[in-house]
């Protein structure tokens, strides 16, 4: 009897010490997905900004942390900080508001032209603030079309900047929000309302739980994007009105003071960072496991008046806030007879640019290439490194870093790049590959927001079976986890091929002046005097746009049945 129970006690103690030694190779695996992400931001983010900061901070061989707070006590700066916090809170407000039901019609109904409507909304996403900002002012400004038309002129400058924020994130919270909706099983929701709940209770109790962690990613979004905004409050905002990006990148490029430009910088970083905790304590408290299924099994075609009239009311405000400042870009660049300002591309003879402005296109498009590889890549790592939930702090400390690319300056970072990345064995200032790292940083956090909901959606005892049975580690991710993130592969990549077409930020720093991409073009074309210009603006900006449409149409057909959301 004695020999069986220390049999017995040995069996129990060599499982706890095979289990205790899963779970250190477990942990180590995921320390061996962060080492590249690590390395990658730590590089091309931590040093180029550490390094503007120093330059800012450290005068005459000492900290002058002293300047922090005499930044703040500033009126108008006091004024900067606050205009930008509440302005992000009432954009994504309205935003969430007016997208949401966009988000359910793409992901439930199933109707002719989705998928080309899918690609429309996604275009604004990716255009250059300063188009937008311009094109907003002509719709709605004095003088614009809406006021030569009807007389509609929205006065309030600030309603202008909101609406332009909902143009800009509209996309943001369909594909986001709309990705994961698609994928929820309906019939959870259809055994509620079966035991008696009504539609709302049904929806708020079952549906909208698990769609937390997406909602979630998506107001983070939309307030970073808000939050950080450039283009269109330097153009709708006049000199009333600046938020923490445009006052950064008045400091240092028109005033050259790089300690005020440092001290914001900091405040910016505070800020964000504060909020990036808060969503991760918020995203561990809401995600649960989920059962998906194909987007082709639960869309539908619209069934009785309200549902006909919902999909009537999305499509309308699509047409109201999305196309119709599309359109005035597009009615801008033909104002010159015989296609004139598109003409004037293939020449390099107006002297803003090296060569002709017509090959920033194709600068774009490799760059952009380049940037989705990069991004996909750092970004797939470091979610399959987050993918359990139960991982420790220095682990979910890494999730929140992941996103300070999309809070701090860009401005901040494309300077820095300049400053840190100019001796060997990183000097990279004459190289190419610069832009598409500064393009690739900002495209990371789309990949990890897009993929770590789904890899975290899936139920943890798949993959412990698929382990039992003998699978190794990376057997158990290609029959398991792959199948399902592929899906999410493809809404990664598209969102970070959109958003590497239309940065600026940082690219108007290190974009050579021989191969400028689109938005540098669009800005420097927008800056100088001139109706040719400006016309020429506007046609690249067309060009932009329909290159984006047709880039994610393309996304759209090749897209299978457990594919991606473009």
């Amino acid at each position: 009897m004695d020999l069986a129970r220390t049999e017995v006690a040995e069996g129990a103690e060599g499982a706890e010490g095979a289990e205790v030694a899963s779970g250190r190779r477990k942990y180590a695996t995921r320390l061996g997905l962060m080492a590249v992400p690590v390395a990658f931001f730590a590089v091309f983010f931590a040093y180029p900004v550490a390094a503007i900061l120093a330059r800012g901070l450290h005068v005459d061989g000492a900290w002058q942390l002293a300047r922090i707070w005499d930044v703040v006590a500033q009126s108008d700066i006091r004024h900067v900080l606050w205009f930008t916090t509440w302005q992000a809170l009432a954009s994504t407000a309205l935003t969430l508001l007016v997208a949401l039901p966009g988000a359910y019609v793409f992901a439930r109904f199933d109707f002719p032209g989705k998928h080309v409507l899918r690609a429309i909304v996604t275009v604004p996403f990716v255009l250059p603030t300063v188009v937008v900002g311009t094109a907003f002012l002509a719709l709605v400004g004095r003088g614009g079309l809406l006021d030569e038309l009807w007389g509609v002129r929205l006065d309030t400058t600030v309603w202008a900047i909101l609406l332009a924020h909902v143009f800009f994130n509209y996309a943001v919270v369909v594909r986001t929000v709309g990705g994961l909706w698609g994928q929820l099983d309906p019939r959870q929701e259809e055994a509620a309302r079966m035991l008696g709940a009504s539609p709302l209770k049904a929806w708020r109790q079952v549906t909208l739980p698990a769609l937390g962690p997406a909602v979630a990613a998506a107001v983070l979004m939309v307030f970073l994007f808000t939050f950080t905004s450039f283009g269109v409050v330097q153009i709708l905002g006049g000199p009333g009105f600046s938020t923490l990006e445009v006052e950064i990148y008045r400091q240092t490029s028109e005033i050259f003071d790089l300690s005020t430009a440092a001290v914001l910088t900091i405040i910016q970083f505070l800020a964000v960072g504060a909020i990036l905790a808060l969503h991760a304590w918020t995203v561990r408290r809401r995600e649960s496991a989920l059962r998906l299924v194909d987007e082709s099994v639960t869309a539908r075609r619209p069934r009785g008046a309200g549902q006909w009239g919902l999909l009537a009311g999305v499509l309308a405000s699509v047409v109201v806030l999305l196309l119709l400042p599309l359109a005035v870009l597009v009615q801008r660049s033909l104002d010159a007879p015989d296609f004139g300002y598109y003409r004037a591309l293939m020449s390099a003879d107006g002297g803003v640019f090296l060569v002709a402005p017509i090959e920033a296109i194709g600068n774009s498009l490799r760059y952009a290439v380049v940037a989705t590889v990069i991004a996909v890549v750092i970004g797939g790592l470091a979610a399959a490194a987050l993918t359990r939930r139960d991982a420790g702090r220095f682990v979910r400390g890494f999730d929140a870093l992941l996103m300070l690319p999309l809070g701090v300056s860009a401005v901040t970072v494309g300077f820095g790049f300049l400053i840190a990345l100019d001796e060997p064995p990183l000097d990279l200032r004459a190289s190419w590959i610069l832009v598409p790292l500064a393009q690739a940083l900002v495209g990371v956090p789309f990949v990890v927001r897009t993929m770590l909901p789904v890899l975290r959606a899936v139920d943890a005892r798949l993959r412990e079976a698929a382990a039992v049975l003998g699978a190794s580690p990376w057997r158990v991710w290609r029959e398991v986890d792959l199948p399902m993130v592929r899906r999410a592969s493809l809404i990664a990549a598209g969102f970070a091929f959109a958003v590497s077409l239309g940065e600026f930020g940082a690219t108007v720093f290190i974009a050579r002046p021989d191969n400028p991409t689109l938005p540098v073009a669009v800005a420097k074309l927008l800056g100088r005097a001139g109706e040719l210009n400006y016309g020429q603006a506007m046609a690249l900006s067309t060009i932009l746009m329909v290159v984006c449409a047709v880039a994610l149409l393309v996304l759209e057909r090749l897209r299978t049945d457990r594919t991606g959301e473009f």
